[in-house]
């Protein structure tokens, strides 16, 4: 007899989020003249971003694996959607959560976090997402408190692997997906999609989306651009070129960025920077690929938690 390990079932009463469905996969094409992209609209998850897949998947795990136990503490690194997505999954599963985050960020995503029943800790605003992760850990260490950390956790990617890739591959026309383009952050998105189109034989090519101003430093410190929070650069221990083969990076101006996520919002997609930033860089890589190409991106997060921000209130505007 094979010996089993012991395993903590998941809390049940008042819990939805193991009733939550795939996400849409729906085709845009915001210029006529332009290539349709395939894009999966995960700003319709719970806490409104793509992230709570990460944040059920690692809770989840933890919790059966009885690294987490009822009114265990969670403790975290973001600047802001993975932070807001743990705070959802923590209050559904009656855990403690606290978000470690950079002076600077959207007054939004505190008082969603604190809604939730989130504490937030902030760090000095020169110290960056580098100094939220390294304060993380002391939290973690003082208090003995679950860390997931999102940016080298490999069950970040493997969320995406097993179950985001899964409802694209079941939606997407015939099954077939040519190219992935999604922005880094963590690198779970891309590493994950890829693994799991590759591993379905598709042939697949993966794109990564840059957003780049030239305007040297910035409020998240290691970002490409302050306009596009949340794509970063050089933090990612999930992120390599070697397990993406064929890899293809995508510098977009943040500018285009930002129109296009403006231009999808007059579309009626409530989404935030990074989309613009997907689709704008989905378009080149349909257009590098040719017609027949079926093309995948991901609208991330939703416009609610920019609206203190320049997506939705551009400078100059009356």
């Amino acid at each position: 007899m094979i010996p089993r390990r012991p395993c903590r079932p998941l809390p049940a009463d008042g819990r939805f989020l193991q009733a939550i469905g795939p996400t849409p996969l729906v085709p845009v094409r915001l210029d006529a003249e332009g290539p349709t992209i395939w894009c999966k609209l995960e700003f319709l998850n719970p806490s409104g971003s793509t992230k709570d897949r990460i944040a059920r998947y690692m809770l989840e795990k933890a919790w059966r694996l009885g690294e987490l136990c009822p009114g265990g503490e969670v403790v975290e690194a973001s600047s802001g959607s993975t932070s807001i997505a743990l705070a959802l999954a923590s209050a559904q599963m009656g855990l403690k959560f606290t978000a470690v985050m950079p002076e600077g960020v959207t007054g939004e995503r505190v008082l969603t976090i604190r809604a939730y029943g989130g504490n937030v800790e902030l760090v000095p605003r020169d110290s960056g997402i580098r100094g939220a992760i390294a304060r993380a850990e002391e939290l973690a260490r003082e208090r003995k408190a679950f860390a997931p950390r999102q940016f080298e956790n490999p069950d970040n990617a493997e969320a995406h692997r097993v179950w985001t890739g899964q409802e694209i591959l079941s939606q997407v026309p015939g099954g077939l997906v040519h190219a992935v383009v999604s922005g880094v952050g963590t690198g779970g998105t891309v590493v994950g999609l890829y693994q799991a189109f590759a591993e379905a034989g598709c042939p697949v090519s993966p794109f990564v989306a840059r957003p780049v101003s030239g305007l040297g430093s910035d409020m998240e410190c290691c970002s490409f651009s302050s306009r596009v929070p949340g794509v970063v650069d050089g933090l990612s221990k999930l992120y390599r070129d070697a397990d993406l083969p064929g890899l293809v990076e995508l510098n977009v101006s943040d500018e285009v960025a930002m129109c296009t996520a403006r231009a999808l919002i007059r579309r009626g997609f409530p989404v935030g920077p990074s989309s613009g930033l997907n689709y704008a860089a989905a378009v080149e890589a349909a257009k590098r690929l040719g017609p027949q190409a079926q093309v995948v991106t991901l609208f991330p997060d939703r416009m609610e938690r920019y609206f203190s921000t320049e997506l939705l209130q551009p400078k100059g505007a009356a």
